[in-house]
């Protein structure tokens, strides 16, 4: 993504949780001349870690359910891998659902001593049926029900900018339907692999899940954990 700041451009660019820290470049490329690659450094972040005794059952999943879960990765993948032109009009997201927010982006669950992917978004907790918005100007790209993610849409804000809905107990928008900010989605709901009801929100940058929070307002001092 490329903004304009004043006579310069910024580039803001998803780091995903599998990034080391180190030393990272982005290629810079124009009709008028060489590439050029500028570095940066990528610092330490520090996540929280669960280790968990569970039954087998609850996380090895049957043959069947794992070709499905194998197929909805990729078609998710491919959702996200959606670049549209447009700059999107703001940076700065409403929040989708109001609620006590989780500030567990990055949480990674280990489970009978076998790691899983740390948590790739902010849990907001919040009433069977509450409507979801929004959270920005954005077309529809995707809409479904998933194993783990349960009713689910998918928004293209513009340049590589992608918010995810997950858990959805009714979904009010299709593929190819342009919503403005703060437009009803949906419902919060407790479907696919949850404990209850709450938002799953997601945040893509370049195919990156970001901390939502970094594009969220601060959350009132009584909903923080």
């Amino acid at each position: 993504m490329l903004v304009p700041h004043g006579t310069e451009w910024l580039a803001i660019v998803g780091i995903p949780l599998s990034q080391p820290p180190g030393v990272a470049s982005i290629d810079i490329r124009d009709t008028a001349g060489s590439p050029t690659r500028l570095t940066f450094r990528v610092l330490p972040a520090h996540y929280h870690t669960q280790r968990l005794k569970v039954s087998p059952a609850q996380v090895d999943l049957a043959a069947a359910d794992l070709q499905r879960v194998t197929g909805e990765r990729a078609h998710l993948q491919a959702a996200l891998a959606t670049f549209s032109p447009q700059t999107p009009a703001t940076l700065r997201l409403l929040v989708p659902v109001a609620g006590k927010r989780s500030s567990s982006f990055g949480l990674r669950r280990i489970f009978n001593g076998e790691s899983r992917d740390p948590h790739s978004g902010m849990d907001i907790g919040a009433p069977l049926g509450t409507v979801v918005i929004a959270a920005a100007d954005g077309l529809v790209i995707d809409v479904g029900d998933y194993f783990f993610n349960g009713n689910t849409v998918l928004v293209d804000h513009g340049s590589g900018l992608i918010t995810m809905y997950c858990h959805l107990a009714s979904i009010g928008v299709h593929p190819g339907q342009h919503l403005t900010s703060g437009e009803p989605l949906g419902t919060v709901g407790a479907t696919g692999r949850v404990t209850g009801p709450h938002l799953h929100f997601g945040v893509a940058l370049n195919r990156a899940f970001v901390d939502p929070a970094l594009f969220l307002p601060a959350a009132p001092a009584a909903s923080r954990p």
